[in-house]
């Protein structure tokens, strides 16, 4: 890939999940990434609490972490100013707070690529008005 890899829970879940309609996709998209992915701790627990059932499900998240497959550098408290403009701005998609962590990471990332399964991300913009790019399976409805 050719950006950092900015990553939503959707394709961690679908990486982790066999069964998941989208694993393939996500193990080649996990494959080619230059490590680390980027994400945030809201990211993390909601791809925690999805995996919750699988065998191991939550430790193999947080092992990710450990062995710096996945890092965090976004600090919440330093963003809520931003992060809750935002969670209003989209109140009608409606937005998460998962969500408008990565939309302010790829504010700050520049060149990242979001790595999603959620379409909102068509939606969303960085800066106000800026596109995001977006990594999702054709399916979702990707933009090349």
């Amino acid at each position: 890939m050719r950006s950092r890899v900015i990553l939503d829970a959707g394709p961690l879940v679908a990486l982790l999940n066999r069964r998941d309609h989208h694993h393939h996709w996500a193990k080649e998209c996990f494959a080619e990434a230059a490590p680390p992915l980027l994400t945030c701790e809201a990211v993390i627990s909601e791809a925690c609490f999805l995996v919750r059932s699988l065998p191991q499900g939550p430790k193999t998240v947080i092992e990710l972490l450990q062995r710096g497959v996945l890092a965090i550098p976004f600090r919440l408290d330093e963003e809520a100013n931003r992060l809750a403009a935002m969670l209003a701005r989209y109140a009608s998609v409606p937005m998460s707070l998962a969500d408008a962590c990565l939309v302010r990471m790829s504010e700050q990332q520049g060149e990242g690529i979001v790595l999603t399964l959620d379409s909102d991300f068509l939606i969303y913009r960085k800066h106000g008005r800026q596109v995001i790019p977006v990594l999702m399976p054709e399916s979702t409805g990707s933009r090349p």
